[in-house]
C-alpha cells in the first residue's frame, strides 16, 4: 500500500536514502507521522513489528542518518526488517527509468516490482548471492583481514556467486582463489539477508583437504591459520560469519576432547 502521509498514521518508521536510514537518538523512530514531521511525504507499508505496522519513506533527513547495521546491534528480527526496508529504498530510487527503453517507472500497487508502462517490461528487486564459509584443520580455524575491513577484525572467507555455479562450486572456487587451499566435507548451515547493499549471505561450514595459504593481496590483507582458543577480533554477533565462526569453534573443542 502505498499512500500520501496526512499525519494521523502510526507505526514505526524507516525513513531511508542512499542506503542510510534514520535513526534519530539512535533509535527506530515509532509513532505517529505528525509527531515526526513526515506528513506530506510518500510511504509505504511493509511491514508489522511489535504489532505496529511498518512504513517505509524514501526519504534523506538533514541529520541522525547512519547505516542499518546499527539495528542489527539492537534485534536481528528487527534488522531484517529495516534491511527490506533500505533495499527496496535503493531499489525505486535505481528504478525510476526502464532499461529498455529509457521511459518513466511506475511502482506496482500488489509487488515490490517498477512497470514500464511504453514497453510492458517489468522489474522486481536484485538479490546478489553470496556463499560464507568457516574452515576447520583440526584445531585451527582459517581467518583473514579484508581490505575492507581496516579495523582489525578477522572473519571467514566470502564471495559471489557468478553466473552458471552452484553454490557449493562457488565455495570451492572461493577458497581457492583468496586462500589457495583445497577443501572438503562441505555442509551448509544457515542464510542471512545482508543489505549491504542487497545481498543474501548462504553460510557453510568445511574441513581443510590440501595446500599451503597463499592469500589474494587484492582481497586480502592476510589469512592464517588460528588455534580456536586464541582467536583475534571477529564480527559482531549479529553476523552470520560470528555463527559460522563460532560452530568451527565448537568443532574445534570436540575434535581435542576426543584427543
Amino acid at each position: 500500500m502505498q499512500k500520501k502521509l496526512i499525519g494521523i498514521e502510526r507505526g514505526w518508521w524507516i525513513v531511508s536514502l542512499e542506503n542510510r536510514v534514520w535513526l534519530p537518538q539512535g533509535d527506530l523512530p515509532l509513532g505517529t507521522a505528525e509527531s515526526w514531521s513526515l506528513q506530506g511525504l510518500v510511504a509505504y507499508v511493509i511491514g508489522e513489528w511489535l504489532g505496529e505496522v511498518v512504513w517505509l519513506v524514501r526519504h534523506k533527513m538533514a541529520s541522525d542518518m547512519y547505516s542499518p547495521r546499527r539495528i542489527a546491534e539492537q534485534d536481528p528480527q528487527l534488522f531484517q526488517l529495516v534491511g527490506r526496508g533500505v533495499q527496496l529504498a535503493e531499489f525505486y530510487r535505481s528504478h525510476r527509468y526502464c532499461g529498455y527503453c529509457g521511459h518513466e517507472m511506475q511502482q506496482t500497487e500488489h509487488e515490490w516490482a517498477c512497470l514500464c508502462h511504453h514497453c510492458d517490461e517489468r522489474y522486481y528487486p536484485q538479490i546478489a548471492p553470496c556463499i560464507i564459509v568457516g574452515i576447520r584443520r583440526e584445531d585451527h580455524i582459517l581467518l583473514a583481514q579484508h581490505q575492507r575491513h581496516r579495523n582489525g577484525i578477522h572473519t571467514v572467507l566470502a564471495g559471489f556467486v557468478e553466473v552458471g555455479e552452484t553454490l557449493e562450486e562457488t565455495v570451492h572456487r572461493e577458497v581457492m582463489e583468496e586462500s589457495g587451499i583445497k577443501i572438503r566435507n562441505l555442509r551448509y548451515v544457515t542464510s542471512q539477508p545482508w543489505p549491504f547493499p542487497h545481498s543474501l549471505m548462504m553460510g557453510f561450514l568445511a574441513d581443510y583437504e590440501s595446500g599451503d595459504i597463499e592469500h589474494d593481496p587484492v582481497e586480502l590483507i592476510s589469512a592464517d591459520w588460528y588455534r580456536y582458543d586464541d582467536l583475534p577480533l571477529i564480527p559482531g554477533p549479529d553476523t552470520i560469519a560470528r555463527r559460522l565462526i563460532e560452530e568451527t569453534v565448537a568443532l574445534c573443542r570436540q575434535s581435542c576432547r576426543q584427543y
